[in-house]
Order: C-alpha cells, then structure tokens, then sequence
C-alpha cells in the first residue's frame, strides 16, 4: 500500500504524461526526424538531453505544484489562477493542438492495422475510436491504471529495440553521431519540441490530486522529464543508425521493423503503438471531459455519462476528417504554428508569474483565500 501511495505521488504523473505525449510526440518516430534529427544525429541528442527533458521538468514541477497549491486539477480552473481573464487562449491554442494530434492518431492507427495486419484504414480508425470512447467513459482510476500498466509495457518492447538494433547496426550508429557538425541550432529544435509537447502538461492535472505537500508535486515535475524522455531517447539512438535514409520515411517506426526482419517483433511493436495512441487520444479527451465536468459543478450539476464517449467520438471524427492533410504536413506545420503559441501563453508565465505564486503563498494559505 505504502509502495503504491509512493508511486502515485512521484511516478503516476511522468508516466501519465508520457502516455499522452508519446502518439504526438515520438511514437511514429517522425516528430524525432522532424524536430532533432534535422539538427544532426548529435545536435539532435543535445537538444533532447540537455533541452526538452530540462524544460519538461522545470514547467512540470512549477505546475504541479501550482495546481497542488490551488487545488486546480483541470486546465480552465489552472488557467483562470495563472492568466486570470486571459485564460480562454490557452483553451483555444489547445483545441488546436487537440485536433491535430487526434489527426495524427487517426491517420497513425489506419496505417498501422493496414500496413501490419492487411485491415482496411477505416478499421484502424473506428477502432481506436472505439477504445477511446470506452476509457473516457469509465473515468480517470481505470485511465490512469491503464496508462501506467501500458507504459511498463512500451518500456520494455522500447528497450528491445534499442537493443537490437544497437547489436545490429552498433557500427552505424557511432558513425552517425560523428557524421555531421554541431552548430546551436540544436538548441532550437529541443525549445521547439519541449513546448508543443508541455501543452498537454495541464492535460494531466488530474494525477496530482495525489500530491499532499510541495516536495511530492515538485518531485514528481522533476521525474516527468526523465521518465517521458527516456523511450523516445532509445528510439532516437535506433534511428541514427539509419541516418540520413530514414528522414524520408512518414513512420520511422516500420521502416525500422522492417529492416530488423521479425515479423513477432513487427507486430508485438505496432500493437504497443497502437496501444499509445489510444492513450494519447484518451488522455488529451479527457481533460476536456475533465473541463466540462468542473463546469458543471460550478452550476450546481453533474457532466452525464453519456457525455463524455459522445464528447470523445466527435473530437475524433473531426481528427480523421483532418488526417486527410498527409501526416509531414501536420507535424511540420501545424506543431510548428502553436509551438510558439503555447510558449506564450503557458511556459513564460508559469516560469515567471507561477513561480512567483508559488514563492508567495503557502498550500495551506492560498486553498483557503481560493474557498473564501
């Protein structure tokens, strides 16, 4: 019991996080082309390591515990303490992101059932529909059972291909790193792919209602870097080993699979990646969910039931009717757009007006102004 508690206050949240992010951050591998192997294999390394996971942990340790501090486990009541009247731009920059990655999703889900399995694109598509509907409907203690369970699951099959890959083209991979110059673009790119993906950090509010002090909620923004970084690190390290060949390739992933020739790894490999776009889809959906159900709280009501599939299948339908723009094209450029964006609206101020909050008020203190 006591081991589970420990877990929930400092690891549920990273883990979590890397479940939302990893379909629309790495799970393909082309937003690990588009954003750091475009720097170089080594560039691109540093911008990982040294850029994105720093800034991961930063922003999720001062929100953490800003919505600990304020009790504001959705993004609206976050967003309302953090940019008070201004808060509906952070909603609007995340239904963009929203409706992209669940592009992403859609278009990723056809073509692995397609490709791997021979199902027609459209089954991929309603299935995963179909999943995210039903882990929406029962709630967030069957969502974060799930994503935890899962990511236990894509540590060890991310491990398998770092691994084999490593003995298969260890050579290559050396060689890749050397290849090509570093210059400070590298640091860029790691800016840029840090904070589309720290959009969805208000995504996961939800897993801090666990937190009951400041060292736990900052502990665990500290954890959720490494943690959410650490498969995608793996799977960058396998990609160099196919550099330059491999940026050209809209999923990475199965250009990889099939160099390595199994098809039991090929197909244990897209079932786990289908299972993270169902997490991504879930997770980003039901902070929507989560959204609307504080709402109506507010109003003396409670969100039906029914609510919160129908919610999640029309979100969806929406994200395949977009997929049709080609998966490059909606990495490339739409991540591109709101990246800014959310730097603007979430990243600066809670690095600068959340910690100056934090610093100001104690837990205790402000839940009580927050109530009065």
């Amino acid at each position: 019991m006591i081991r589970e508690s420990v877990f929930k206050r400092y690891f549920l949240p990273g883990f979590v996080f890397q479940s939302v992010v990893i379909a629309g951050g790495y799970g393909t591998g082309r937003e690990l082309a588009e954003f750091f192997l475009t720097r170089g294999p080594l560039g691109g390394l540093l911008s990982m390591v040294l850029v994105s996971t720093v800034i991961w942990s930063a922003v999720a340790a001062a929100s953490f515990e800003l919505a600990r501090m304020y009790g504001t486990y959705d993004y609206r009541s976050f967003f309302q303490h953090l940019l008070g009247r201004a808060w509906f731009l952070y909603e609007i920059c995340y239904f963009g992101l929203l409706l992209i990655i669940l592009a992403v999703i859609a278009a990723a889900a056809g073509s692995i059932l397609e490709d791997t399995f021979g199902f027609p694109y459209a089954f991929g598509v309603i299935t995963i529909m179909i999943a995210v509907g039903f882990l929406v409907f029962r709630g967030t203690a069957v969502i974060e059972k799930f994503f935890a369970g899962w990511s236990f699951v894509l540590y060890a099959v991310y491990l398998v291909l770092f691994v084999w890959c490593f003995i298969r083209f260890g050579p290559d991979i050396v060689a890749g790193f050397g290849a090509v110059g570093l210059d400070t673009d590298w640091i860029v790119g790691g800016i840029e792919y840090a904070a589309y993906n720290l959009a969805l950090i208000p995504a996961i509010l939800f897993t801090i209602r666990h937190a009951k002090t400041r060292r736990e909620a900052v502990g665990a923004g500290l954890l959720t870097g490494p943690i959410a970084m650490f498969p995608a690190l793996l799977f960058y390290v396998a990609m160099v080993g196919q550099y330059p060949e491999i940026m050209g390739e809209a999923i990475p992933a199965n250009f990889l699979l099939e160099i390595l020739g199994s098809r039991a790894f090929q197909l244990t490999f897209q079932i786990v990646l289908f299972g993270t776009l169902i997490e991504t889809g879930t997770g980003m959906i039901h902070a929507v969910n989560e959204r609307m159900a504080t709402r109506f709280r507010e109003r003396g009501m409670e969100l039906p039931p029914y609510a919160r599939p129908v919610i999640a299948l029309t979100l969806l339908v929406i994200g395949a009717l977009i997929a049709s723009f080609g998966l490059i094209n909606l990495i490339a450029k739409g991540y591109g757009t709101l990246t800014w964006l959310f730097l603007i609206v979430f990243v600066v101020p809670v690095l600068t007006l959340g910690i100056w909050k934090i610093r100001r008020g104690s837990g205790v203190g402000v839940r009580q102004e927050t109530q009065a």
